[in-house]
């Protein structure tokens, strides 16, 4: 089963987790593949996308069904050209529907072997057009490290700002107001 959600850019098909998928990826892994019918790396899951994320997003699928599915995980998979098949190439999404205020938090992450071929601004321009086709989204944010070069990068190639001081030491946050095409 795949999910029913899904975002389409030039290069990318990003689609939604499902229960089924987070499930899956914390039980046996190795048939990720089929539900994504794309290859994927023996070097899932990368980065920030680990075990406690797979957890924090089943968890809230858990709680929320349906109606929370599009507001957590992503997986952002490539699509298949003369240069390859399908393959997941990294994950990203939200840390759950917008508060009181309408601020959305997001985050990503991309495989090594895909890096630096523009994959990760793809992923996270798709993520911010979705966020901001909903009225109540008013801000999207998102938090990376100080010595993160290339993350601070997509941010900034994504319209967004420095904001301060991250949540944790030695990070950053920053937002995006609005919706900006």
């Amino acid at each position: 089963m795949t999910s029913d959600v899904q975002l389409h850019t030039r290069r990318l098909t990003i689609t939604a987790a499902t229960l089924e998928h987070v499930r899956v990826e914390l039980e046996a892994p190795e048939q990720l593949s089929v539900l994504l019918h794309a290859q994927v790396s023996p070097e899932w899951p990368t980065g920030e996308y680990d075990r406690d994320a797979m957890e924090f997003f089943r968890a809230r699928l858990e709680e929320g069904g349906n109606e929370v599915e599009g507001w957590y995980g992503w997986y952002a998979i490539r699509n298949a050209d003369e240069a390859g098949p399908r393959a997941l190439v990294g994950a990203g999404g939200y840390l759950g529907p917008p508060d009181a205020e309408g601020v959305v938090a997001i985050g990503y992450s991309v495989l090594p072997e895909w890096r630096r071929m523009g994959y990760a601004t793809e992923m996270v321009q798709a993520l911010l057009d979705r966020a901001f086709d909903y009225e109540q989204v008013t801000k999207v944010t998102a938090e990376t490290t100080e010595t993160n070069p290339a993350s601070i990068g997509v941010l900034r190639r994504c319209g967004f700002v420095a904001a301060g001081p991250g949540s944790e030491a030695g990070t950053i946050r920053f937002e995006r107001v609005g919706h900006q095409r």
